[in-house]
């Protein structure tokens, strides 16, 4: 083999070992859970005004804030609580019939 080939060879060997080790990396970091959201903070609803608009629902602990989004950035529209937007129903699992 020449010298030439031999580079080529190990260059392309080299180069799929470190993507495998990075592809390893990438999939285990995902799996044990880094760059998830955690916190009391979670988005129960979005609305896509246009391109660049959009209102949010965003649940903190037992209030719900509706904040708008734009290129402008974001504001805080107005706030609920948890159970005025989601009321509990009584039997919800059940259907009539």
């Amino acid at each position: 083999m020449s010298p030439l080939a031999s580079y080529v060879v190990q260059t392309a060997v080299t180069l799929i070992g470190v993507g495998a080790v990075a592809f390893v990396l990438v999939h285990g970091a995902k799996r044990a859970g880094v760059g998830r959201a955690t916190g009391p903070l979670d988005v129960v609803g979005r609305l896509p005004l246009d391109a660049r608009r959009t209102v949010y629902l965003v649940r903190v602990g037992e209030k719900i804030y509706v904040v708008g989004a734009s290129d402008a950035g974001m504001v805080k529209l107005g706030e609920t609580t948890d159970g005025a937007l989601f009321p509990k129903r009584e039997g919800a699992g059940q259907h009539a019939g």
